[in-house]
Parts: structure tokens; sequence; C-alpha cells
């Protein structure tokens, strides 16, 4: 799972995000956007949900929208608000939930573990008032 805080959802935007995330060839599935359009170099297909479409045969954006309410209950249920200064730290956190949530609770922990060695994130760091490491 890879997410990147936006200023906008243009075609460009978009198209460099996928082109930069996604192997060329990779399928690549949405909703029927006309921002997404323009990916040639992808397998792309679209459900398009205002006809009422929203899987047709393995094409479907349920986990994609499955992160987003996670992400949103996360807002409401956590954190109540989000600051955009540190938008791309929050997004970072549950795509890592995301890419731990087949693991039972004592390997999840142990991974998180393993991603915090040698890092270190002090009050300074996180103002902005230092670099981070």
């Amino acid at each position: 799972m890879h997410a990147q805080a936006v200023l906008n959802t243009g075609k460009e935007e978009l198209k460099d995000f996928v082109n930069k995330m996604a192997a060329p060839g990779a399928g690549v599935y949405t909703d029927s956007s006309s921002s997404y359009r323009s990916l040639e170099a992808f397998q792309h297909a679209a459900v398009n949900h205002s006809s009422g479409e929203y899987v047709r045969g393995k094409v479907s954006t349920n986990g994609i929208e499955s992160f987003w309410a996670l992400f949103q209950r996360g807002l409401y249920g956590i954190f109540h608000h989000l600051s955009m200064r540190h938008l791309q730290r929050y997004l970072q956190e549950f795509c890592g939930r995301s890419k731990l949530r087949n693991l039972d609770t004592a390997e999840q922990m142990r991974q998180v573990a393993l991603g915090l060695r040698g890092r270190r994130l002090t009050w300074a760091m996180l103002a902005g008032r230092a670099a981070a490491v």
C-alpha cells in the first residue's frame, strides 16, 4: 500500500504517482474518473460507480476504499484532527498498518519494533526545528 498527500487529484499528479509506484504493465484498477484515462503504460481497468458498477471480475476499488474508510475511522476515533503539515506521516502510519494487517499480533509488534530500530524522532524534529533521522 502506498498513499501520498497531494494538493489536487488532477490527471498529471495522479499519473505521476502511479508511474512512480507501479511497474510498467501492472494492473491498475480505478473508478471512472477522467483523471485516470492517461495510464497507457499499465493494464488499466475502471469500474463505473455512477452506473452502479462496483466490481467487474477482479476489477474493483474495494481495497482502496477500505483503506480510506480505516483512515477516516482513525481520524474520528483516534486523532480527531490531522495537521496538513503532518498528513503524510499519518498516511504512512496507515500504510504500515495495512501491510501488517494479515499478521498475528505478536508478529505485528515484532515488525513495528524492527522498523523502529536505529530511528529516533524528537519533539524538535516533529515540530520542524531539526532534521529527522
